[in-house]
């Protein structure tokens, strides 16, 4: 595990800005919440552009050219259609180049120049990008066979720009670890041996969170099922039992879990990865903000102590 070095720190990749500028937009989306609505022109446009889902219901009044940009909220499978082909597809290149010697494709090496590709971290970043490459394809697999098999989505919609970045998203955060695979050579010949303390950590975060964040869609799921699994209503409803007990949206969280727990896979020490991290914590924090607004102002039941994100804070 290479510290971080002055010259890593102060360096500002073409990666490194893009993760930084979303990360502080989505920030500012999230502040702007707190801002009454006739403060500025356009609110109900910016409300209804980062809205989603049950979201864009009882909020502010949705503009009718709006509805013209709408999508299906279901439209969320090509998402991880995307992921697991792409990153699949990186997936290969890395370990033709990890294992068997073969260099990356002559356009992948120079996109890869261009964003801003790993130069002088330690060698054992290969094996750290091997896996978190792999984890995010696993995690994409699984959010596919989920949205195929395990949710049941209403007549909920998204904006077509939202559509379109989510379809942008994976291709980008895919190519930002391969990115990380240091370029000078020194990946070494026995990727395996490079096997550190911090692989296993993040291993074991990436499966509990996994987990976790499949349980709680198999809860969301099932609340539009009969005790056969036959999906009778599209209606929202108060769910209970995991980490629902403590917030509103644990899918979210447990999202940010799996993408601290790539970071520990890295080694802590990537800075380029936190600003990932960074990103899905305001999106992710934004989301659960507006999903907790919505339960709470549906269900005059709703349990008070939950949190819309963190347990116990926020």
């Amino acid at each position: 595990m290479a510290p971080w070095t002055g010259a890593e720190l102060l360096a500002l990749s073409p990666l490194r800005a893009l993760w930084l500028a979303l990360a502080a937009a989505f920030l500012l989306a999230l502040l702007l919440q707190l801002v009454p609505p006739g403060l500025f022109p356009g609110y109900a446009f910016f409300q209804d552009l980062i809205r989603y889902g049950k979201t864009k219901l009882g909020g502010v009044p949705r503009p009718a050219a709006c509805r013209a940009f709408d999508v299906p909220k279901r439209y969320f499978s090509h998402f991880y259609v995307i992921a697991v082909l792409w990153n699949g597809f990186l997936l290969w290149f890395l370990i033709q180049s990890l294992f068997l010697g073969v260099p990356f494709p002559n356009w992948l090496h120079a996109l890869l120049r261009i964003l801003g590709a790993a130069q002088f971290q330690g060698g054992e970043l290969a094996l750290s990008a091997f896996l978190v490459l792999l984890f995010l394809w696993l995690h994409s697999a699984r959010r596919l066979f989920e949205c195929l098999y395990v949710s049941v989505f209403s007549n909920a919609v998204i904006n077509v720009a939202q559509y379109c970045f989510g379809l942008v998203y994976y291709v980008l955060v895919g190519l930002t670890v391969l990115s990380q695979v240091p370029m000078d050579g020194r990946n070494g010949k026995n990727v395996l041996m490079q096997a550190r303390w911090f692989h296993i950590l993040g291993m074991v975060m990436f499966i509990w969170s996994s987990a976790h964040q499949y349980k709680c869609h198999v809860i969301l799921g099932n609340l539009r099922r009969n005790k056969a699994g036959i999906v009778i209503h599209c209606n929202h409803r108060i769910p209970f039992g995991d980490w629902f007990e403590y917030v509103s949206s644990p899918n979210y969280l447990a999202e940010l879990m799996i993408y601290i727990s790539m970071a520990v896979t890295f080694g802590f020490y990537n800075t380029t990865w936190w600003l990932v991290v960074t990103y899905v914590f305001f999106s992710q924090a934004l989301s659960a903000f507006l999903s907790h607004k919505f339960y709470k102002s549906q269900f005059v039941s709703y349990p008070k102590h939950r949190r819309a994100f963190l347990p116990f804070l926020f």
